[in-house]
This record gives C-alpha cells, structure tokens and sequence, in this order.
C-alpha cells in the first residue's frame, strides 16, 4: 500500500539516458564539448524527480529553481547570447575576409538553409513565427536560435510559445556538434575529386590598424540600419572584435574571451540542459524540431557547396568549391573540416585562409540573416493581417 516519495516516471529514465548520450559524445568523440558535457549533465539534474531545478512559485509565477532563474536571467531575456557574442567577436579575426570580400556570398548561399527550413516548417502547419525559430537552426549558431526564439517568445507569445526555446537551442547545439560528420559526406558527394584538388592562390596581406577598427564599427552600421532587430547581436559581436582591434584594452578583451565566454557557456549549457524537462521535451512537435533542423544543416551546406561550384565555372577553376560548405556560423569547426578534406586529397593543399575568410563572413551572415527575420517577419505577418 506504500507509495514511493520518488516517483521516477519512464520520460524521465529517457531523458537521463539522452543526457548520459550527450555526455559519451562530449568526451569519447570530443563532439563540441564545451557545449554537449554541460547540457548532458544538466538534462540529467532536471530529470530527476522532486529536484526543483525549473521550479516557479505557483502563488507568484516567479522562478524559485537553481535552473530556472538562470534561465529567467539569462536565456528568456537574451543577455548570454549578448555575452557569448562579445567574446566571439573577440575571437574573430575579419582580416582574411577584408582580404577576400567576394567570399560573402558563400555566407549568403549558406544561409539559404534557413529560409527552406522555413518553408518546410509552413508547410506541415507550423505559424510563420514559429516556423522562422525553426528555420534559424539553419544559421548553425546557437546564441542567434535562442536570442531570436527567445525574443519572438517575449513579444509574440501568442504565436511563439517559451517552452520552444528549449527545443530550439538544443537541436543548434547538438547539430553543431555533428557539423564534420555532416560537412565530410555532403561536400564529397557534390564535388568531384578534381574539384577539390583545386589550389587556390594565396597571398599574405596586411591591413592597418584603421582598417581593422573601422571594420566592426561600418558592419554595425550597415547591417543594423537593414535589420535594427539584430543590434543585440551584431553590436555585441562587433563590440568584441573592435576591443581586440583597438589594442587598449586587452585586459577587457582578455576577460571577455576567457571568463565572461567560459561563464556565460557553462551557465547557458546546464540551463539548455535544465529545458529538457521529460514532460515538456518529450513531444512529437520536438522530433518536428529536430527533423527540419537536420533540413536546415544538410540543406545550408548543400547551398553553399552548390554555389561555390558555380563560382568556379565562372572564374575557370579558380575556387575550390570545398570552402563553398563555410559559409555557415560554425566557426572554426566548419573552416577546418574543409582544409581537412581538402589535405585528404592533396597534403599541400592550403586551403584554410580562404575557409576562415568564409567562415567568419558566415558568422555574420546568420546574424544579419537573424535580424531580418526578427524585423521583419512580424511585419509581414501584420501585412497577411495574420497579427494585430
């Protein structure tokens, strides 16, 4: 007749062995590990019963759980997207894409994936809203999946429900996580052995320091002006880069790509983890989720690898259609599956510089491309008079 105090339901056991699953590839395989060992654990410390870990007050609606506060603080609201973008900006080194501006419309063939993604999502039922937090997985960039699905959450929650944030964010990271064993298959089956055999010619080139300031600040600028709804972001990726560049104050820059990055990745990672609540995470819309996110990654890649192609034929063999696969936001991971491919087949191929010139012209690629739909995805939908 006793009852247990500690009820351990089958969706529970589940999402612990999911978190245990993210946990093996994080140290096994090394896939993405600064993001997949936290989520892992903290999907395993929600799951378990009378934790409290995503607790709210039922009398106030406030947050009284470890998880869930952060998860008020920093993911619902948007600032540890802001944070990781400053320390990713100073990571960043544009110099190779100033170098190479023509690179950009990799970036913009890798973004493609987002809106099929999108078009996808419309057409098995999902609202345009919810549809464009789906086709964002396609940017392969975590921080814009959350910020935009977080914002659209907070202004539309009509149409944006908060328990999508979650979903969302764990689909980017764990596809970002896989984009090698993605990348690899995709760019051999779209390019022959010849085409990436392809040398591209490299030349060293040097930029002043003025150059290099003025960079961040006229992105800012332009791309904030096209998409303001993107400011958050680009402003802060930006912000990060210009106080590497600007070389007086190193002490800010050192922080914000050391601790405030390492911080705001382990909070974020066991708060993402915390969202995979059995209840709320195992539903058929988050295999939907997961599904169009795979359209999303195999479909951005295939754009960009296609593109590139294209671009060799027009410069009579000029372009390596290898680094086509880098105009995503997954930098560096996608830049070096490229040279990797490339070495694979000529050990004195050097194709890195022109991968990372991409690679970075991808990272801003998906936050402009995540700030046009932020700006402009409700305005269409009031012109439907699909919102008030």
């Amino acid at each position: 007749m006793s009852q247990s105090l500690l009820p351990f339901p089958v969706g529970n056991a589940v999402m612990i062995t999911v978190g245990c699953i993210l946990i093996y590839l994080a140290i096994k395989k090394r896939y993405e590990p600064l993001l997949l060992l936290p989520i892992g654990f903290g999907a395993i410390m929600v799951n378990i019963p009378l934790s409290g870990l995503m607790a709210y007050s039922e009398l106030t609606g406030k947050a009284t759980g470890l998880f869930s506060v952060i998860y008020e603080l920093g993911i619902k609201n948007g600032v540890f997207p802001c944070l990781l973008f400053i320390g990713i900006g100073v990571m960043c080194d544009f110099g190779a894409l100033i170098a190479r501006p023509w690179v950009l419309i990799f970036a913009a063939a890798g973004q493609l994936g987002i809106f099929i993604a999108l078009l996808c999502a419309l057409a098995i039922g999902f609202n345009p809203l919810e549809a464009s937090c789906i086709g964002i997985i396609g940017a392969m960039d975590g921080p814009t999946a959350i910020f935009m699905t977080s914002s659209f959450a907070n202004a539309h929650p009509e149409f944006v429900s908060a328990e999508m944030i979650g979903p969302v964010a764990v689909c980017a990271y764990s596809y970002m996580s896989l984009v090698p064993i993605l990348q690899i298959p995709i760019s051999r089956a779209l390019t022959t052995r010849k085409e990436r055999l392809i040398r591209m010619d490299y030349k060293p080139q040097t930029y002043s320091k003025a150059v290099r300031m003025l960079f961040p600040v006229i992105v800012t600028l332009i791309t904030c002006l096209v998409a303001p709804m993107g400011t958050p972001l680009m402003g802060c990726l930006m912000f990060g880069n210009l106080m590497k560049e600007s070389g007086v104050v190193s002490r800010l820059a050192k922080s914000a790509e050391n601790e405030i990055a390492n911080v705001t990745t382990i909070l974020l990672g066991l708060t993402i983890g915390g969202t995979m609540i059995a209840n709320q995470f195992l539903k058929f819309e988050t295999l939907l989720i997961f599904a169009l996110g795979l359209v999303a990654f195999v479909s951005a890649i295939t754009c960009g690898v296609l593109v590139a192609k294209l671009v060799r034929v027009l410069t009579k063999g000029k372009v390596n259609p290898l680094i086509g696969a880098c105009g995503i936001s997954a930098f560096p991971m996608a830049a070096r599956t490229a040279q990797r491919i490339g070495r694979e087949e000529d050990s004195g191929n050097w194709l890195l510089p022109h991968a990372m010139a991409t690679n970075v012209g991808g990272q801003i690629g998906s936050v402009v491309a995540g700030g046009v739909v932020l700006t402009y995805a409700p305005v269409i939908m009031r012109m439907l008079g699909l919102m008030l």
